[in-house]
């Protein structure tokens, strides 16, 4: 196995429950908190996407222009 290489048991152990505990508690403060984010942050999404992506953008700009 990949991960016994790395990681001992309980490790491995301790990492699947930390996984899946994270996303359920992730999953039900989402939903939990649903009709405010409904309310309080519509069109949040678009705003993400543009400037998440104009980031992007200047980072492979800066990388293309200095050639690494």
């Amino acid at each position: 196995m990949f991960l016994g290489a790395y990681f001992t048991t309980g490790r491995i152990i301790f990492m699947i429950f930390f996984i899946i505990s994270f996303i359920t508690l992730m999953i039900y403060s989402y939903r939990k908190d649903l009709k405010n984010h409904q309310r309080y942050y519509k069109g949040a999404v678009k705003k993400v996407v543009i400037y998440g992506g104009l980031i992007i953008a200047v980072f492979v700009a800066i990388r293309f222009i200095w050639g690494q």
